[in-house]
């Protein structure tokens, strides 16, 4: 019992951690000297990077925080696997990197919104899903102009997928369910602009 706590708590600080790396805000303060929680919404994620660096820097930093949000749950993966029968381990590396990534400990806990880290998260836990997620994204960012509502939409999903064509774990499914309240809920100002018809798009 000891022992698997000990292995919980490396797996929660160590997620946390990789979470909390701030790839956008590292790189506007490299590139600018500015830094990204003064500009636009104050997200240290790809949208709000792009208002600053522009399209380039966006998929830049969008895929560092999927790559960020993967590694976790791929060494928790690799390192005790799936041996509770319901992922409990991969999923316990899911949740807290994007809780790093949303409140990171070396910003004072202002962040971004864990869309991409949380897609790296999905993908690593079941590639297929994860890839139909970033094409849902993907498609609803380009026909509707609006990086929020894609994000909101494909995370929404994200637990229909998982059970139903990933056919993964239980608590994958769990954690797609818990991400995506999580993340659409760092949207609720989002929301309320695009109810409103004030949400940016993009250009």
């Amino acid at each position: 019992m000891i022992g698997v706590l000990i292995i919980v708590g490396i797996v929660v600080l160590l997620s946390y951690l990789i979470g909390s790396i701030p790839t956008g805000y590292i790189i506007v303060k490299l590139k600018t000297g500015q830094d990204i929680r003064t500009v636009g919404s104050g997200s240290t994620g790809a949208t709000n990077v792009k208002r600053v660096l522009g399209k380039k820097w966006f998929f830049t930093v969008m895929l560092l925080d999927a790559f960020k949000g993967a590694l976790p749950v791929i060494l928790a993966k690799l390192w005790v696997g799936n041996i509770t029968g319901v992922g409990l381990f991969p999923v316990l590396a899911a949740i807290f990197v994007i809780i790093g990534h949303s409140k990171p400990v070396f910003l004072q806990f202002k962040g971004g919104k864990s869309v991409a880290s949380g897609v790296g998260t999905i993908l690593a836990l079941n590639w297929q899903v994860g890839i139909l997620i970033a094409l849902i994204w993907a498609i609803i960012t380009y026909v509707s102009k609006y990086v929020s509502l894609g994000s909101i939409i494909a995370l929404a999903l994200s637990p229909f997928l998982m059970h139903y064509i990933g056919h993964a774990p239980i608590g994958y499914t769990a954690y797609c369910t818990i991400g995506a309240i999580y993340i659409i809920y760092l949207h609720r100002q989002n929301i309320v602009r695009l109810i409103k018809g004030e949400e940016n798009k993009v250009r």
